[in-house]
């Protein structure tokens, strides 16, 4: 990930303000009611920057026949549900990215196994995979899954079965 990257994700986290009232209705409209319900449990911080993901995937497929399609759209929104089994603040999760860094993603695993901010670093790291699984128990699109646990791993992107052109979007859109 990008330094510039991650600093504005960091500032823009520290505003506590909530998504606007029209945004999560939005949202609603796309997402399964258990889905929205895991969606509503996000920070405001989380929920903010998956619907801006979401409409910039929508505005990036404008014109096309995938520019309203829920399964990219659920996508867009999901992709960081897993960040929820880590109950890391902002701070923790500087901790967490920067340890993720430092040792690698590889001792993901291990941490979490462990107990205390360990684990909870190590579920971070493991957010991708989690997130599916979230998106399956929820009734989400398989489409959000696949996305979810691969939307940090680029050398995946090609088995996913999604067209180019979404992951394209789904992947601009959440490094914007």
């Amino acid at each position: 990930m990008k330094l510039a990257h991650l600093s504005q994700r960091f500032v823009r986290a520290l505003w506590p303000a909530p998504p606007r009232a029209d945004d999560l209705a939005w949202a609603a409209s796309i997402l399964t009611p258990a889905a929205m319900g895991e969606f509503r449990r996000l920070p405001n911080h989380d929920q903010r920057h998956a619907l801006g993901v979401a409409r910039a995937v929508q505005a990036a497929l404008a014109g096309s026949a995938d520019a309203d399609d829920e399964r990219w759209l659920s996508a867009a929104l999901l992709h960081d549900i897993g960040k929820l089994d880590a109950r890391l603040g902002v701070y923790g999760r500087v901790v967490a990215t920067v340890s993720g860094a430092v040792a690698g993603r590889r001792m993901a695993d291990a941490w979490s196994q462990r107990c205390g901010l360990t684990r909870r670093i190590g579920l971070y790291l493991r957010h991708p995979e989690l997130g599916a699984s979230r998106i399956r128990l929820a009734g989400g699109p398989e489409e959000a899954a696949r996305w979810a646990e691969a939307h940090h791993a680029p050398e995946s992107w090609e088995t996913l079965g999604l067209p180019p052109p979404v992951v394209a979007a789904l992947d601009a859109a959440d490094n914007d």
